[in-house]
């Protein structure tokens, strides 16, 4: 299967589907109902994330075939976490099994990639393993909005493809150039107003694959770039991440309750309407990611965007902190 035809692919099955899909989810009740910690006001089905995970994973599984055995292991342990968040999005687990999941997912994916040099010890298998992790649930955490999670995977899959395809990593860049595209054709279900959310199944597969895939872009460089590169790639979900536990620690919340204090909500509070913040924060995406191109080719040294990136991812936590996010809900999207 060509390049063309495995995006080609990912699009139709996933804009073709995900209408039958939300109409079966209908008929089984299963919708996302309104609450103080959310953001829509209205029952909505969520299991546009089925559609997503086979519309990426079956292109691309056919289109990588017998090559690469890594990328093998990233298609299962994809599955594996996609099937973590159906059953998650059925029935709501404990923090703790979602989290032994994914962590076990994560661990298979760098023992097959190989660990990043950069401390020179344990820790660069330990941490490849936490921050697939985390940023897992950082993309969880940034489907809170209409269109935003779907947006940010378009920018943030269709640069870090470009990125794999640079450096001779095909298989990744098949797979992501499928998620693009896949995410592409779910995007004008989920766009505001939406008729369908992408629910857990989606959201952590989405996180898992772009973090998986940085990872096998990235690890052959050097240590700054191993670092700069996959912050670059995920700027937008490390912040958004950052932002609600900077919030929630100083207003003594829970950091695992849901709640209307995401960078989306925040830009929202700010006079934008739902459509813009998508819009915003997929073009944010696409910007770092973008930025992360100077890196792979070796035009600029990698310490300059890392501690750019650093500074900035700094400095937008703190100037978010100042909307206020905790004293009244949301009023409805326009």
């Amino acid at each position: 299967m060509t390049i063309v035809w495995v995006g080609f692919a990912a699009f139709m099955m996933v804009g073709g589907l995900t209408e039958f899909v939300r109409k079966l989810a209908v008929q089984l009740a299963l919708t996302d109902c309104p609450g103080a910690h959310k953001g829509h006001r209205r029952p909505t089905p969520y299991l546009g994330g089925v559609v997503i995970v086979a519309g990426v994973l079956g292109p691309a599984a056919l289109a990588v075939g017998g090559g690469d055995p890594r990328m093998r292991v990233v298609l299962v342990a994809a599955a594996a976490v996609a099937l973590l968040g159906l059953v998650d999005d059925l029935r709501p687990l404990t923090p703790f099994v979602r989290l032994m999941v994914e962590g076990a997912a994560a661990s298979v994916v760098v023992a097959a990639v190989g660990e990043v040099r950069i401390f020179g010890n344990g820790l660069d298998y330990v941490v490849p393993v936490l921050w697939i992790v985390v940023m897992t649930n950082s993309f969880n955490l940034l489907d809170n909005m209409d269109g935003a999670a779907a947006g940010i995977a378009c920018a943030t899959g269709a640069a870090l493809a470009i990125l794999a395809f640079m450096v001779g990593q095909r298989g990744v860049g098949v797979l992501l150039l499928a998620l693009t595209c896949g995410c592409a054709g779910f995007l004008p279900h989920n766009w505001t107003p939406a008729r369908i959310f992408m629910g857990d199944a989606g959201s952590l597969f989405i996180g898992f694959v772009i973090a998986s895939s940085a990872l096998l872009v990235f690890t052959p460089t050097t240590s700054h770039a191993s670092l700069a590169g996959p912050l670059l790639v995920t700027f937008v979900a490390t912040v958004d991440t950052c932002v609600v536990t900077v919030s929630r620690h100083r207003a003594g919340r829970s950091l695992m309750l849901g709640g209307t204090d995401h960078v989306s909500h925040r830009l929202r509070r700010l006079g934008l309407s739902t459509w813009q913040v998508a819009l915003t924060l997929s073009g944010a995406a696409a910007v770092t990611c973008l930025a992360a191109i100077p890196v792979v080719r070796g035009w600029v040294p990698a310490a300059v965007p890392l501690a750019a990136a650093a500074i900035l991812g700094a400095v937008l936590v703190w100037l978010l902190q100042k909307v206020p996010v905790y004293d009244h809900h949301l009023a409805p999207s326009p």
